[in-house]
């Protein structure tokens, strides 16, 4: 085992990911004229989100997307929200449709969702592409989990037969990244919060994804040496400084390689959001 764990490069693994779509997408240019479009949707002021959306429409245009972000005032009404996911759906030129959570208390965020159009949902969140992912069937994934499988898979020459311990259960990455898991051949579980024993549970882990939105939960005596620690979480500590759910001082003592936060599964979401819209588009136009 190393003195000190490999450190994931999420920087880099998303910079390589947007490279090959934005080659892919000036080659469907140049055979086609046409071109994948995200359309993001924003509701309210909310400074996190404003970030994101920024973020996700620079990156976008780099790699050669139509992108467009679509501001809402937070009174917006649900019906007002529901009538501009309808545009959007109707919109041939509109391949991928997110819609930036969190949304404002008085807007149902399940009904939204399931208003857009499965195979534009880049998010993954629409209820059809969660049960084409628990059927192990083909359908757009929630762009976290797809990153953290992304940066699994490079990091470890096979997950098939590996033990895969997923802390956390919710429907935005748990859940899912525990589907995908199961699909790449690993023996999964499902632990969270209130596990029993939780730390001997992780501690007989190869894989560790960590999701459980708790800073620094998951100690250095936990982690089985020389496992794959794979971080979700992102804290803001008293300090202003960002803390994932791992002590990562701790961990990376520990494991055999270890994602940074930030740093690590971060950078992949965006790229994972590219890569889906990219997916979305050759699905609708039969390519």
């Amino acid at each position: 085992m190393p003195e000190q764990a490999r450190i994931i490069d999420g920087k880099a693994a998303a910079a390589e990911l947007r490279a090959g779509i934005g080659r892919e997408v000036a080659a469907i240019k140049a055979a086609r004229g046409l071109v994948p479009g995200l359309h993001v949707v924003l509701v309210g002021d909310d400074p996190a989100s404003r970030v994101y959306v920024a973020s996700k429409e620079k990156l976008a245009a780099e790699i050669g997307m139509n992108s467009a972000a679509h501001r809402l005032p937070a009174e917006t009404t649900e019906a007002e929200l529901l009538a501009k996911i309808a545009a959007l759906n109707a919109d041939d030129a509109v391949d991928g449709i997110l819609v930036q959570l969190p949304l404002p208390k008085h807007i149902d965020t399940g009904r939204i969702i399931d208003a857009i159009d499965p195979a534009k949902d880049v998010d993954g969140l629409h209820p059809i592409n969660a049960g084409l992912l628990a059927g192990g069937k083909n359908g757009l994934v929630p762009c976290t989990p797809l990153g953290c499988m992304l940066l699994l898979k490079q990091t470890l020459p096979s997950l098939s037969g590996l033990d895969a311990v997923v802390v956390g259960r919710s429907e935005l990455v748990g859940r899912p990244v525990a589907q995908l898991l199961l699909q790449a051949d690993c023996t999964v579980t499902i632990a969270h919060s209130r596990t029993r024993n939780l730390a001997e549970v992780v501690r007989r882990a190869d894989i560790v994804v960590a999701a459980v939105g708790r800073p620094l939960m998951i100690k250095g005596d936990w982690i089985k040496p020389g496992a794959t620690v794979i971080d979700v979480g992102i804290n803001r500590m008293p300090d202003g400084k960002l803390a994932g759910d791992v002590d990562f001082a701790e961990a990376v003592r520990v494991a055999g390689a270890i994602t940074p936060v930030p740093g690590g599964v971060g950078p992949m979401t965006i790229a994972c959001l590219l890569r889906n819209t990219l997916t979305a588009f050759h699905a609708r136009r039969g390519a």
